[in-house]
Formats: structure tokens, C-alpha cells, sequence
């Protein structure tokens, strides 16, 4: 199944090997050059994805993905000349879904986009059961996420974080096997964004994000969906060092 993607891109090169590379691979492309003409035409299309160079002309790619997300859960893709530690984390706390350092290869931006809409729910990624703890439900076949009956909206990350760690309640997850899993592909990310993303989750899921029910940090190893969240932690647990919030 094709998409509908809107790439911004100021660099005419750079945006037509985008626009290259992601019609090769099916899906249909429209490109425009800053950033006010990007809310202009996600506004007018509602394409399926966005993809944004951080460093644009009129608005800059941060501020039109801080914009887009204030506005929507569309999935957004940052593509960056930036690669310190700092500057992917600050795209992933105002709500990007994954980023791409330049320069990268074709393989690498087909893959990424492909993780995004299949999380999203654009593309089919099969028939899955709904996955249900507590008062928590994760459908993702229709990537929903439900709390008590109450439809939360996650981005498509937020959402592979929750699914993973539902799929085993209890069950502690480095942040390396939760990279592994829920980003749906190889690649080099920092351990931290893991910890942007959870911090974002939690405060969509949480009612206290100080003293999670749902996601736990666990000292040492990484971090666990609560098997009956609200539940007082065992002795066991205490002594294995797992701290709801850390």
C-alpha cells in the first residue's frame, strides 16, 4: 500500500533524491522548499508522513515539527545535519518521531519510513491481538491505546515503546532490546531517546509521571510495564532495585 508523503527540504538536490527514493518504493511525493509552505500544504493534503530538514528558510524544521505535533499525531521523520546528543533529543522532545543524520543511505530512509507508517497504521503489519493490563489496552491493529475506555493519542514511537512492553508485563527491557523492537529496524540510536521517548509516554499515560502506574524504570536495567499497575512493588522487586519513575 502507497502513502502519501510531504517532503520539506530547501536544498533542490537533496529534496529530489528524497523524492526519488521514496517514490521507488511506491508511495506518492509531493515536495516543497520551508517551512511555512509545509504547514500550509499538511493543513490542505493531510499527507500520511512528513518528511523535514531541520535547517529550512522562513520556519525551521523544529518549529514546524513542535507546530505539527501540537496539531496532530502525524508521523514525522527529521532529517538533520546535527548529531550531537543534544540536538536529536531537543527533535525528540518536541515530538519527532525518529530523525536521520546526513548524509544517509536510501536503504536507511526506505527503512524508517517504512517503520513509521507501518506503526501508524498506514501500512499492514497482519492481523494482532489486542493487548490488555489492568485498565491498559494496546490494539495494534488499529494503533490504538486505551485507558480505562479513554483513547489516548501516542506518537507512532511512544506507541512501539508501549507495545513491546505489553507484550511481556513485568518483564524488564534494556533500552537496547526496546531500540531493537520497537524501532523495527537496525540502526545506531542513542540509548537516551529511548528515555525522551518514555518521558513523553508517560506524560500522555500517566496521571502522575512522578510516580508511574504503567511504565516502570528498572535501576540497572531499563524498563518494564507494571503487571498490575497501581499494585505496591513486592519485597522482591524493591530488593532487584526497580523504581517506578527514575
Amino acid at each position: 500500500m502507497s502513502a502519501r508523503i510531504l517532503v520539506a527540504e530547501d536544498d533542490p538536490k537533496q529534496a529530489n533524491l528524497v523524492r526519488v527514493y521514496l517514490e521507488r518504493e511506491g508511495h506518492s511525493v509531493l515536495v516543497v522548499g520551508d517551512g511555512r509552505a509545509a504547514l500550509e500544504q499538511v493543513r490542505a493534503r493531510r499527507p500520511d508522513l512528513v518528511v523535514l530538514d531541520v535547517m529550512m528558510p522562513v520556519v525551521d524544521g523544529l518549529d514546524v515539527c513542535r507546530i505539527l505535533r501540537a496539531e496532530s499525531n502525524l508521523p514525522i521523520l527529521l532529517l538533520t545535519a546535527r548529531t550531537t546528543e543534544d540536538d536529536v533529543l531537543l527533535g525528540l522532545d518536541i515530538g519527532a518521531d525518529d530523525y536521520l543524520t546526513k548524509p544517509y543511505s536510501p536503504r536507511e530512509l526506505a527503512a524508517r519510513v517504512r517503520a513509521l507508517l507501518r506503526r501508524a497504521g498506514v501500512l499492514s503489519a497482519g492481523n494482532q491481538a489486542v493487548l490488555r493490563v489492568g485498565d491498559l489496552e494496546v490494539d495494534p491493529g488499529r494503533f490504538e491505546v486505551r485507558i480505562g475506555g479513554r483513547l489516548v493519542t501516542l506518537t507512532a514511537k511512544e506507541f512501539g515503546i508501549l507495545e513491546v512492553l505489553a507484550g511481556e508485563p513485568g518483564r524488564a527491557f534494556t533500552r537496547a532490546q526496546i531500540i531493537d523492537r520497537a524501532f523495527g529496524f537496525d540502526h545506531y540510536v542513542l540509548e537516551r531517546t529511548v528515555d525522551a521517548h518514555v518521558m513523553n509516554l508517560r506524560r500522555k499515560i500517566e496521571a502522575d509521571p512522578a510516580e508511574p502506574r504503567y511504565v516502570q524504570t528498572v535501576f540497572g536495567r531499563g524498563y518494564r510495564l507494571a503487571e498490575q499497575p497501581g499494585v505496591a512493588r513486592s519485597p522482591e522487586d524493591a530488593a532487584a532495585g526497580a523504581d517506578p519513575s527514575a
